[in-house]
């Protein structure tokens, strides 16, 4: 038989205490560094979370977490960018030849297929892909925190790289067919 199912606050507060600190390092970079800005996105993640279907969620919890923390704070940023002038900085940015509105979308696009794409891989590529490009943590500092050898850590971030890019580089109708499935 498998495992009892926690009750649902037992879950959401696992999650929790899982998941927040890395949400909150995530969101402030998203806002520059604005960690009022970043708790209020984490806050809101975790509140879509308790309203969420947990069947939906429970199998790619951290995925689920990332994407809509990405999105709430996309969200703010928009908002904020509406709402505020244009400072020197910023024009300067624009006048200087930077990425185009189109090429932004083109990134986040590309973005969110990766995000999407890592639900594919195992659980230890998953989690070795995340620290070591979202977190930015070194392979041995990786090696320590998931317990295993550096070999290990290389071969699963190698492995997972390798398969995000053969998947990336697959014909858009594939793709397409494979959103359709999920």
């Amino acid at each position: 038989m498998g495992e009892p199912v926690q009750p649902h606050s037992v879950w959401i507060r696992d999650a929790l205490e899982q998941h927040e600190a890395p949400l909150i390092r995530y969101a402030a970079r998203m806002l520059q560094g604005d960690m009022h800005r970043a708790r209020d996105v984490v806050q809101d993640t975790f509140l879509r979370l308790c309203q969420a279907d947990r069947a939906r969620v429970e199998g790619h919890l951290e995925a689920w977490l990332f994407t809509v923390c990405r999105n709430r704070a996309i969200d703010i940023a928009r908002k904020e960018g509406r709402m505020g002038a244009l400072d020197p900085e910023k024009r300067s940015a624009l006048d200087s030849g930077q990425e185009s509105p189109g090429e932004l979308a083109a990134r986040r696009i590309a973005h969110a297929r990766v995000l999407k794409l890592l639900e594919g891989l195992s659980p230890d590529q998953q989690r070795a892909f995340r620290l070591k490009f979202r977190e930015h943590k070194s392979y041995r500092e990786i090696s320590a925190e998931m317990g295993t050898s550096l070999g290990r850590v290389s071969k699963l971030i190698t492995t997972a790289m390798a398969t995000l890019r053969a998947q990336m580089a697959a014909p858009a109708a594939q793709a397409q067919a494979q959103e359709v499935r999920s």
